[in-house]
């Protein structure tokens, strides 16, 4: 049904291209239908029209290897990423477990580790992003611990801090003004060699097996950094920046590592990464939060200590080594997941998918979890076309306007500004969507998506297709099936366009459920038209 308001404008909106993808104020035409009004007024139409929208079930299957894992480009490739960890469960999508598959390398190639080398201890540091300016800092604590054989006597700070919500998503809190809830964190050796240039060690549904349990923590949403100064001299024995430490088995690292020294396992990455086949981040948990780290903050530290003969006196000095974690240096890394949609809202859904006529309630998850399809009816690009040649009225405005569900999703998770994307596609002849680039507004200056009323129920949000309908309905283009997928397109650092292929769909942990094509609701999937006729 169509719904007609007469307007006049006056002042025009242009958006505008770059890492801005929102606008708070909701403006009547954009600047595409300018022209309209530069040399007299003009009357602007405002009308809606009904659209095909339908569930995509991604089958809990995406791509989720390094290059995927990208949160932000330079100029020389992939300058920071993320990784998810957690569990999440709720009734429309059910549980959401994640864990996190990386190979390791050593620092440095063939590194000798001295005469008897003994491992002290091995601690795996985890960075979360934390909340700076909220440092808690505790009493100065003296003791004396054990540095290579002598006995010490130290003062140690401790700092704590809180994490970041903002890459957080789920139950963070056990109830209403409640305590952080808690994420119980294992890390095992994994027994599979993770070849990166095989298909099936890039996708989040990956299997390895793994071995050695290697340490676990429990983490309760806090970070500490800490110091450790010599009584003595006031020197700094040890110093850590703020993370999550996870101590592991010395033992196996004794065996896996300092046994090895000079042999062949230890001598090249090839051989390493064949011998020590990486490391599976994991949770026990099977509700809770899911929650973003960066891997380049990741760090494996052993220490150890080795025989040194100083003029016939016999010490046991202590030395570090590091492990490389990080993606730079060409680490097989993999996001992978694993759901349980039983009993849920989205299991009865993607049974019963209606690509002719779209769906009444529409899914939309990150991380292999569904998408949306959207499209014009062809009757209405026919109807269009007709009111441009014949009435001569151009389209100003157009933008596809999506609602939550507020009878399924009225919920307090985390609704960002500028969690949904679009893209056109096509279907090929397996019926897959596949697409070939940005939609034209997007390559051609506009803003993409606005989003309203994220802090209620229901919200809703508009995409920008003012250029896309245009080429369709006065133009030549052929009509477009638009995909809408969780997450946001990755930016370089000059704040420009990564590319299409390059968004956070691989880690993004938001979802929704949206209210599609139900002619009964009046918060259905619309296209919104703005066009205007010269007086």
């Amino acid at each position: 049904m169509t719904h007609t308001v007469k307007r006049t404008f006056a002042i025009l909106f242009m958006a505008v291209f770059g890492s801005a993808f929102l606008y708070n104020c909701e403006p009547e035409a954009d600047s595409l239908g300018e022209q309209l009004f530069i040399d007299g007024a003009a009357e602007g139409n405002v009308s809606s029209y009904d659209l095909i929208a339908y569930n995509i079930d991604n089958h809990d299957s995406i791509r989720s290897d390094a290059s995927r894992l990208v949160q932000q480009i330079n100029t020389s490739g992939i300058s920071s990423s993320r990784f998810v960890l957690g569990a999440f469960s709720e009734g429309q999508f059910g549980m959401q477990k994640a864990s996190y598959l990386t190979q390791l390398r050593m620092s440095t190639d063939n590194f000798s580790f001295g005469t008897t080398p003994k491992v002290d201890s091995v601690v795996l540091v985890l960075r979360p992003d934390v909340v700076a300016d909220s440092v808690t800092t505790l009493p100065l604590k003296d003791e004396s611990i054990l540095v290579g054989t002598e006995t010490v006597p130290v003062s140690t700070e401790i700092k704590t801090y809180p994490t970041s919500f903002e890459y957080k998503y789920g139950k963070t809190k056990l109830g209403p003004g409640g305590t952080h809830t808690l994420m119980h964190i294992n890390v095992d050796e994994i027994t599979t060699f993770l070849d990166g240039n095989d298909v099936a060690f890039k996708r989040s549904n990956v299997v390895v097996g793994t071995g050695a349990a290697l340490g676990s923590t429990v983490f309760n949403g806090t970070v500490t950094a800490k110091t450790i100064t010599k009584k003595s001299d006031n020197s700094a024995l040890f110093t850590s920046d703020a993370g999550i430490r996870i101590r592991l088995d010395k033992d196996f690292f004794q065996t896996k590592i300092l046994d090895k020294n000079g042999k062949p396992e230890l001598m090249d990455a090839a051989n390493f990464t064949r011998y020590f086949k990486g490391i599976k981040l994991s949770v026990t948990d099977t509700d809770g939060y899911l929650l973003q780290i960066s891997p380049e903050s990741m760090e494996m530290i052993m220490y150890y200590t080795n025989e040194k003969n100083d003029n016939g006196t016999i010490t046991r000095p202590q030395s570090t080594f590091k492990f490389l974690l990080t993606g730079g240096v060409g680490n097989a890394r993999i996001g992978q997941y694993e759901y349980d949609r039983t009993g849920s809202a989205w299991a009865a859904a993607r049974s019963s998918i209606n690509e002719v006529d779209g769906d009444a309630k529409l899914y939309a998850q990150g991380m292999g979890g569904p998408s949306i399809a959207v499209k014009i009816p062809d009757a209405t690009i026919a109807s269009l076309k007709a009111s441009y040649e014949k009435d001569k009225n151009a389209i100003m405005s157009a933008k596809i306007r999506i609602y939550t569900d507020a009878a399924t999703w009225s919920n307090n998770y985390k609704r960002t500004i500028d969690n949904l994307m679009i893209l056109p596609v096509v279907k090929d002849a397996n019926g897959l969507l596949t697409s070939s680039g940005f939609l034209s507004d997007l390559t051609s200056g506009f803003g993409m998506i606005k989003s309203y009323d994220l802090d209620k129920n229901p919200s809703y949000y508009d995409f920008v297709v003012t250029k896309t309908v245009k080429d369709i309905v006065e133009g030549s283009e052929t009509n477009k099936i638009l995909l809408v997928n969780i997450g946001k397109f990755v930016l370089t650092t000059s704040s420009s366009l990564g590319g299409y292929k390059f968004t956070t769909r691989a880690f993004a942990t938001e979802r929704g459920v949206y209210v599609g094509s139900d002619k009964t609701n009046a918060n259905r999937i619309q296209l919104k038209i703005t066009y205007g006729t010269k007086k």
